[in-house]
C-alpha cells in the first residue's frame, strides 16, 4: 500500500502487501518483500534488498553510500534479511569493492540508533541494543547479543552466541559463546544464560567452559592452548569452532583472564 505521500521511484520493485507511510522515499534499484511495514520518514536508498515481513521504523536510513573515501560510485548493496526489525534513526551503509555488500541476517533486532557501516556481514537472530556501532567489514555470527553503546572497531569478528556487555569498545575479536567485558575488552566467562535459551545442555555448557579456562584462564599462549585443547578435549563442533576462530583471528583475540 503505496501512501500519496510517500515517494516511490518506479524502478524499485515493491511486494503487493507492502505497507509504506507517507514521508517515505525508496530510490531507484530497490527491492522489498512482502509483508514488510516502512514507516514514514524512512529513505531506502539505491542497492537495497529487504526481506520479507521486516517492520522499519522512522528515521532509518537503508543502503546510502559508504563512508569510505575509497568508494567511487561502484553499484553495491545493503541486503537484509526476512522478519528484521530496524528501529529509529538506524543507518545501514551499502558495501564498497571489498565485498560488495552489507549483510544483515533473519531475524535481528537492531535497535535505535544504531549504525551497520559499510560491507559488514551480521549473522541471523543477532540483537544490538540502542546505539551500537559496527565500522566497516565487521563480522558478526548468528546469535550475537551487542548491549547499548558497545563499538566494534574495523575489521573485527564476533563469534556465534557472543554477549559484548554495554559501552564496550571492541578492538580484539570476541570468540563463539563467550561474554565480553571490562577495558580493555577481556574474557568474563561464557554466555551460559544465552545457551541455555537456546537448548545446550549443562554437559554441553560446561564443555565450553573447560576449553575456555584452558584458552583463558591458563599461562599458556593462544597457539599452546589450541594444541592443548586439540589433544586433550574430544572433538565437537562446539570445540571445533573455537579452535578455527582462534586460528583465523586477524586482529588477533580479546584478552582473557587469570584465575584466582
Amino acid at each position: 500500500m503505496n501512501q500519496p505521500l510517500a515517494y516511490v521511484h518506479p524502478g524499485a520493485k515493491i511486494a503487493r502487501n507492502v505497507v509504506i507511510e507517507p514521508f517515505t522515499t525508496i530510490h531507484n534499484n530497490v527491492k522489498i518483500g512482502s509483508g514488510t511495514w516502512i514507516g514514514s520518514n524512512v529513505t531506502i536508498m539505491e542497492g537495497a534488498v529487504i526481506g520479507e515481513n521486516c517492520k522499519i521504523f522512522p528515521g532509518a536510513v537503508i543502503s546510502a553510500m559508504p563512508q569510505d573515501l575509497k568508494y567511487d560510485g561502484e553499484e553495491t548493496s545493503t541486503i537484509i534479511g526476512n522478519n528484521v526489525t530496524i528501529r529509529e534513526c538506524v543507518t545501514i551503509n551499502r558495501g564498497t569493492t571489498d565485498r560488495m555488500k552489507t549483510v544483515i541476517g533473519d531475524n535481528c533486532l537492531i535497535m535505535a540508533y544504531c549504525h551497520v557501516a559499510h560491507d559488514c556481514i551480521v549473522g541471523d537472530n543477532c540483537i544490538f541494543s540502542n546505539g551500537s556501532t559496527l565500522a566497516g567489514h565487521a563480522n558478526v555470527g548468528n546469535n550475537v547479543i551487542l548491549a547499548g553503546m558497545t563499538a566494534i572497531h574495523q575489521f573485527c569478528s564476533i563469534g556465534d552466541h557472543a554477549f559484548v556487555t554495554g559501552g564496550s569498545l571492541v578492538r580484539k575479536d570476541v570468540p563463539p559463546y563467550v561474554k565480553a567485558a571490562r577495558e580493555p575488552l577481556s574474557y568474563v566467562g561464557i554466555n551460559s544464560v544465552g545457551l541455555r535459551r537456546r537448548g545446550f545442555s549443562t554437559e554441553k555448557i560446561r564443555e565450553i567452559q573447560n576449553i575456555y579456562r584452558i584458552l583463558f584462564q591458563s599461562t599458556y599462549n593462544n597457539t599452546q592452548a589450541i594444541r592443548i585443547i586439540e589433544a586433550e578435549m574430544e572433538a565437537t563442533s562446539e570445540r571445533d569452532d573455537i579452535i578455527k576462530f582462534v586460528q583465523n583471528s586477524q586482529r588477533g583475540i580479546m584478552k582473557g583472564y587469570f584465575s584466582n
